[in-house]
């Protein structure tokens, strides 16, 4: 189970009935003969969008959509983001990145299922990247 919050001017959680996957990459120069100074850190999060039922207007996917389109001279742009991956009561990881700014949105939608997917790619500022915290291993 995964669970996300992404915090701001306007914080809002995925659901963990949406969060599919969470691919977390520590960006490194390709072609770096050695260790480098410039590193970064992506978060890849896949999931499916699912309509309320119970009339709920508020739509936190609709949110992640919003924020991906905030351009860079606004302060909303970044924004503090933790991912969990908890599995039975242990918490596997938690990924938090606390100036995260969106790389790339998707929305993809069939005309069979009824259910869209997502595909958020998150970075770090680079300027911050030692604020970057990745837990994990223990109880809740």
């Amino acid at each position: 189970m995964f669970t996300m919050t992404v915090a701001g001017a306007d914080t809002f959680q995925i659901p963990k009935e949406c969060i599919v996957s969470t691919k977390f990459i520590t960006d490194i120069p390709k072609n770096s003969d050695a260790r480098t100074a410039d590193v970064g850190t992506t978060l890849v999060v896949t999931g499916k969008i699912l309509s309320a039922v119970d009339g709920d207007p508020f739509d936190s996917t609709r949110q992640m959509a919003l924020w991906s389109t905030v351009p860079a001279k606004q302060a909303e742009c970044y924004r503090s983001v933790t991912v969990e991956n908890v599995r039975g009561n242990v918490v596997v990881r938690k990924y938090t990145i606390p100036n995260a700014f969106v790389v790339d949105y998707v929305e993809s939608f069939g005309d069979t299922e009824g259910v869209g997917t997502f595909t958020l790619t998150i970075k770090q500022k680079k300027d911050r990247i030692e604020h970057v915290a990745v837990d994990g291993s223990y109880l809740i």
